[in-house]
């Protein structure tokens, strides 16, 4: 009787483990349900513990469901993906309404930059055209009074010029080679020169005679530059260094070395960087006047830099290379922008109070750009004089006048040519066409 209840009870458990597997199979669509090992074995030695073997198949099901659960969100999230205009919007709700929003979807406002608009200029046009040098004139400058100009040749001599006429006034002789840089003092009544005769002379203009002379380049003087405020000249040429002189005493100040070519244009203001300098191994070294030293070195140019412009009102310079011309911001030396479009080997940048930038190139191409949006408003050639060749148009040295109206331009058909506004220009008959580039509209 015992073993015939024991048999029915086994048959019982059988039939309900077979039965709730078959259940099982058929909510998972046929899929195989692997029964766990003590399952097995109650079944097999036919326990009668009903309570195990449901709470072993409870917990399978489980975990089957948990799995299926996690594959149907996945599949459910591929499916319904939240655009990405939908994730910005809710976080620029959020972050407007006060909440808090993660790290990674904060909302940073890109500012839209638009290209500077150039301001209308007038037209230049050629003025005068003064002969008197047998060489090429290698260096202007204009005397603080607006009255007269220097011009230096490699003639081997240096030229007083009435600005309002034109006409030679003095002659001065000394140099043994081209003359290369000229600087007139604002504070004391003389004129400084250098040449390629490692000569830097102090002339007094009311003797007409050399009253100083500065030794210790070891080679050519190509560029020289008076100090606003102080009592100070700086010098640069062949011997990669530019020198500081004090002007009274001939005493050498300092030696700002540094640059690994030519010294080939120098410039120097009243406040830091007092001294910038430009040199044919394609740097511009921005230098600490006090101490000596190198403060910043720019490397944004490819080729030789030949000339420096300071700004007459705003507080920045450009540099020119015969690859690009470029503007620079003090006192730290930041990049501003470049004047793209001067194709040729540039030799010569003059800046007036106006905004207008002028570039002569070794060609004798010419350029007359905008200042705050470098915007090129005219571009001309210069005429050489009859009887020079075609390829003695090329333009050395430029400089304005003390008013900004007038521009002296030395060129390589030893001439001095005098350039003026249109005064019949209008903004009709010359209107601004400003066509930004891709590139500039990119940057900005």
């Amino acid at each position: 009787m015992a073993s015939t209840q024991h048999r029915e009870g086994s048959v019982e458990l059988r039939t309900l483990a077979r039965a709730t597997v078959d259940s099982t199979r058929a909510l998972f669509n046929g899929s195989s349900l692997v029964t766990a090992p003590q399952v097995r074995k109650q079944i097999a030695y036919g326990g009668t513990s009903t309570s195990i073997i449901q709470t072993n198949v409870e917990e399978q099901v489980q975990q089957v469901l948990g799995s299926m659960r996690g594959k149907e969100q996945k599949a459910r999230a591929k499916k319904h993906k939240t655009p990405t205009r939908e994730l910005v919007q809710a976080a620029a709700q959020r972050s407007g309404a006060g909440e808090y929003v993660p790290a990674g979807q904060q909302i940073v406002r890109k500012r839209n930059y638009e290209p500077v608009k150039p301001v209308w200029h007038a037209p230049w046009k050629l003025m005068r055209v003064i002969s008197g040098h047998i060489g090429w004139v290698r260096a202007l400058a204009v005397e603080p009074g607006n009255q007269w100009f220097a011009s230096g040749s490699v003639d081997r001599t240096i030229k007083i010029w009435d600005l309002a006429s034109g006409t030679l006034k003095l002659t001065l002789t000394g140099h043994i080679s081209p003359v290369r840089g000229l600087a007139v003092s604002g504070r004391h009544p003389y004129l400084f020169s250098c040449g390629e005769d490692k000569q830097v002379k102090c002339w007094d203009l009311e003797t007409n005679k050399v009253v100083r002379q500065y030794h210790g380049h070891l080679s050519g003087v190509y560029t020289l530059a008076l100090h606003p405020t102080l009592d100070v000249l700086v010098t640069g040429g062949r011997d990669s260094v530019a020198r500081v002189w004090d002007m009274r005493t001939k005493q050498q100040i300092h030696v700002l070395a540094g640059h690994r070519g030519t010294v080939a244009t120098v410039a120097c203001q009243d406040a830091d960087p007092q001294v910038i300098t430009g040199s044919m191994d394609s740097t511009v070294r921005l230098w600490d006047l006090a101490a000596g030293k190198s403060m910043t070195t720019l490397t944004h140019h490819k080729k030789a830099v030949r000339s420096i412009a300071l700004h007459p009102s705003e507080f920045g310079f450009a540099s020119a290379s015969s690859d690009s011309i470029r503007q620079w911001r003090c006192p730290r030396g930041d990049f501003v922008q470049s004047f793209d479009g001067h194709s040729s080997i540039v030799n010569t940048l003059s800046v007036n109070s106006d905004g207008v930038m002028f570039s002569g190139g070794d060609d004798g191409s010419m350029r007359f750009w905008d200042w705050r949006s470098a915007y090129c408003f005219q571009q001309t050639e210069t005429v050489v004089q009859p009887g020079s060749l075609d390829s003695e148009a090329g333009i050395f040295c430029s400089t304005f006048d003390r008013t900004g109206f007038r521009l002296i331009t030395g060129e390589a058909d030893k001439t001095i040519k005098i350039w003026k506004e249109d005064d019949e220009a209008t903004e009709e008959t010359h209107p601004v066409d400003f066509r930004p580039s891709l590139s500039r509209r990119l940057r900005y």
